[in-house]
């Protein structure tokens, strides 16, 4: 992995909470070295995989008897057959570091074949996303597993766990347009997942910190901590802000992805909508977008509540207007006025309006439509 050199920085680590999804962890327990009695409860030994494929073979088998096969792993749809282009390695909840062999464990270049294929099926159209997302979020769960057991840590080790974040983050935005029982447990797992991914990735930027350097995607993944907090009821468990903030080095409180989030909160938290828009129009990179997306919906229904509740109600809110402080199309703006409980109607030149002074307006349900923003340019989210 590239990185990119910067002035002089202290090594203060960042990322670690004292709550539960927040925490410095690791994913499985580690081995300790029987022959360490009474010594350096530090002193671990940490086991070297052996396993060639993407599932070991003892598992397939199992697996295959059982018919404990997902979609993606039966060979011509057979849900006993398997192969080892297609079995992936399933997450153990219930793993004991004594009982873990070598021949289990897949050693880093098998887990990064592993993660290239399990994210070429992120654009599967042959079923639904929440299925596709299932397989994928407990697979990589897995990966994760096998990192840890080994005790693996470098450069390469990075690009994996940004890579899990990724997914995390994509899979936030694309589950709230999937529909069923299952969404709302399987969104707050993957939120959960994501908070403990981003968690072991900023440990292991700390375990690599070398004077002078940040990694070369460090300060964007830093930033979507800031932007899974801007909002203090969301629910995501962390450090507050203002003490994240300080750990920090000065070279990341610098960088222009940090500065983009830092102003981000400024105008959310001062209720700015209008620069709260236009700043993630103009400088949002795709996963900053991704996790920004509740946020401007919450940002145009509270401006919608604001002119509604402020505006002269002789003179109703021309729409066009709107749309534009919005920056959404007109069409749009009339469903979220809709979703909001607002009437809209057509004055006597023809304009669409927004009557304003509405006793009835109410925010509008969790889960509701997203609307394109305009202005952003799409080839910077590329």
């Amino acid at each position: 992995m590239n990185r990119r050199s910067h002035g002089s920085s202290s090594s203060t680590r960042s990322g670690g909470g004292a709550s539960d999804s927040f925490r410095r962890r690791s994913d499985v327990p580690r081995k300790r070295n029987n022959d360490n009695k009474g010594g350096d409860p530090d002193d671990v030994s940490f086991i070297v995989g052996t396993c060639s494929s993407m599932c070991p073979e003892r598992e397939r088998a199992t697996r295959e008897r059982l018919r404990d096969l997902a979609v993606f792993e039966r060979l011509y749809g057979n849900p006993t057959k398997s192969s080892t282009d297609l079995a992936v390695k399933k997450f153990c909840r219930t793993l004991s570091a004594a009982d873990v062999q070598a021949s289990d464990v897949r050693p880093l270049p098998v887990l990064e074949e592993t993660l290239t294929y399990l994210l070429s099926l992120l654009d599967s159209r042959e079923h639904p996303f929440e299925v596709v997302h299932d397989f994928i979020f407990d697979r990589t769960r897995s990966i994760r597993q096998d990192l840890s057991i080994q005790n693996l840590a470098s450069e390469r080790v990075i690009h994996l766990y940004e890579e899990i974040v990724k997914f995390h983050v994509i899979s936030r935005q694309r589950l709230q347009s999937c529909s069923g029982a299952s969404i709302s447990p399987m969104h707050h797992l993957n939120m959960e997942q994501l908070a403990k991914t981003l968690t072991t990735l900023y440990n292991i930027y700390d375990a690599n910190r070398k004077p002078d350097y940040i990694y070369e995607n460090e300060a964007e993944f830093r930033s979507l901590y800031v932007l899974l907090h801007l909002n203090t009821s969301s629910g995501v468990m962390g450090e507050p802000l203002s003490l994240w903030f300080r750990q920090l080095t000065s070279t990341l409180i610098k960088s222009k992805e940090m500065c983009f989030v830092r102003n981000l909160l400024r105008a959310y938290r001062n209720g700015n909508y209008k620069s709260f828009l236009r700043t993630t129009a103009s400088e949002a990179t795709y996963l900053q977008y991704c996790i920004s997306e509740p946020h401007i919906r919450e940002m145009r229904a509270f401006a919608v509540e604001c002119i509604n509740n402020v505006c002269y109600k002789l003179q109703p809110y021309p729409l066009v207007r709107l749309s534009q402080n919005l920056m959404m199309k007109e069409k749009d703006v009339e469903s979220l006025c809709q979703e909001c409980g607002l009437e809209i109607r057509t004055d006597s030149d023809g304009c669409i309006v927004l009557p304003t002074k509405q006793t009835n307006f109410h925010s509008p349900k969790e889960g509701f439509k997203n609307y394109d923003l305009i202005g952003i340019e799409i080839e910077r989210l590329l």
